[in-house]
């Protein structure tokens, strides 16, 4: 069995709930999104998009995991995760395909969920 989080990171990790959800969300997103985009007749004109798509789950994950355990950087990575997606956001906004519309959504939800815990 596993030992329970003592109370005050158990308290900090739910404060941080909301953030953490938004880039799950949004990693799961941009994941989706990429698979579907390396499927599309105009890969080649989605390059970019590709290329942020990846940067932006994989920031996502890690701020995820740097605000489940607390770390004393999370609001740093919370900042930086939210640039990524602000971008990611308006590439993928370019396409008017439905994979990109959602994970342009969700890009920006997380990006203001993660500039109010950056702040």
């Amino acid at each position: 069995m596993w030992p329970t989080m003592p109370a005050v990171v158990q308290t900090r990790v739910e404060h941080f709930q909301t953030c953490i959800d938004a880039c799950n969300a949004c990693m799961q997103a941009c994941e989706q999104c990429l698979t579907s985009c390396l499927n599309e007749p105009d890969v080649q004109a989605r390059v970019t998009c590709i290329q942020l798509l990846r940067d932006c789950a994989e920031i996502c994950a890690v701020a995820s995991r740097y605000m489940a355990r607390n770390s004393a950087y999370a609001k740093q990575v919370c900042a930086l995760c939210a640039t990524v997606c602000e971008a990611c956001a308006a590439e993928c906004a370019k396409f008017q395909d439905a994979h990109c519309q959602a994970c342009a959504e969700a890009c920006r939800k997380c990006a203001a969920e993660c500039r109010k815990m950056a702040a």
